[in-house]
Formats: structure tokens, sequence, C-alpha cells
């Protein structure tokens, strides 16, 4: 049994990292494509807020209140847009460095980990957390009694380590043949 059992998980995570040729259908390819674009997709949103607040792009954030220019990634959204239950948490912690800081690691982070495909299932646990953690600031949501696009981004981020999003159009089939990450599976 325990060599059955063995076949069937080995056989289970081949079929999850790459299709047994042949028998992958357009449908099941195109999802393939599509939760990529998706990953593709959210990384560079990611990315994007970490170069706009690191370098003061102008986009969100002036130059005069870059990162790199003493400016505070998390003061202005957390001192004046926090509201609800937890605004007074987050008012507390407005600009302090140990916030700035794990926000840039975790924009940067997550948004390369998303474009290259590689620790999806980190990349989903950190940025789920954040999206959830960015949701609490602004209870209730505007436009709704609790669900907003943070919310839908961790469902998101949930599924795209659930499908191997990172297989497709990523490095997640050289990532998971790592030593490292084939020892401790909770790096994919």
């Amino acid at each position: 049994m325990e060599t059955m059992t063995a076949t069937i998980e080995r056989n289970t995570t081949a079929r999850t990292i790459a299709p047994v040729a042949g028998t992958e259908t357009t449908r099941q390819r195109a999802a393939r494509y599509v939760w990529a674009g998706t990953r593709l997709a959210l990384g560079w949103i990611f990315l994007w807020a970490f170069l706009d607040k690191l370098f003061g792009l102008g986009h969100e954030t002036a130059a005069k209140n870059a990162w790199i220019n003493g400016g505070s990634p998390t003061k202005g959204f957390l001192a004046f847009g926090a509201k609800g239950p937890f605004q007074g948490v987050y008012q507390d912690i407005a600009g302090a460095a140990w916030a700035d800081w794990l926000f840039m690691i975790g924009l940067a982070g997550i948004g390369v980990a998303l474009l290259l495909g590689i620790g999806m299932r980190i990349a989903a646990v950190a940025g789920g957390l954040l999206m959830v953690l960015m949701w609490t600031a602004v209870l209730p949501p505007e436009n709704n009694p609790f669900m907003d696009d943070h919310l839908i981004y961790a469902a998101v981020l949930a599924g795209l380590a659930l499908v191997g999003a990172g297989n497709t159009l990523g490095l997640g089939r050289v990532w998971a043949t790592l030593p490292l990450v084939r020892r401790f599976g909770w790096l994919r």
C-alpha cells in the first residue's frame, strides 16, 4: 500500500509540475496561460507599488516623498487613509522604520516571486497576509459592507499557488528541482 501511495503522490506531483505529453487538453492549456498571465499582472502590481514608493515615480508617490529621499512608504496611507476599528493601531505604526522596511521588503519580494514564478507558496501567504492587513485598515470598505479588492487579490494569490501558476511562463519547474526547495516543500 505504501508503494502505491508513493507512486500516486509522485505521479500527482509530476502532473502539477508538467503535464504528461499529449494528455493536456486545449482548455487545460488555456487555463495554464490565463493563470500565468494573472500571476504576471499581479506580480507587476506589487513590484510597481515597490518601485513607485522607493523612487517616487509620480504615479501615487511624489519624488519628494520617495523612500530614497527620506519619505515613509507607510506614513501617508496609515496616518491619513486608515479608518474603522483598527484606525488607532495603524496610525500608531504609520511611518515606523520597521513597518516601512517590512512593507517594502514584502512588496519587492512578492512582486519578484510572482514575476519569476518562484516561491509561489511563500508569495501567496505573504501577499495574502499583506492584502488582509490592508483590508483591515479600511474597514468597512467604501463600496461594500465587507468585500473589496484586497480580499479578491488574497484569493487570487491562493489560487496562483494552488494551480502551480509559476510553472507556465515562469521558473517554477526549475525552482522545484533545486535541492533546498525539494527538501523544504513550503518553498515551492
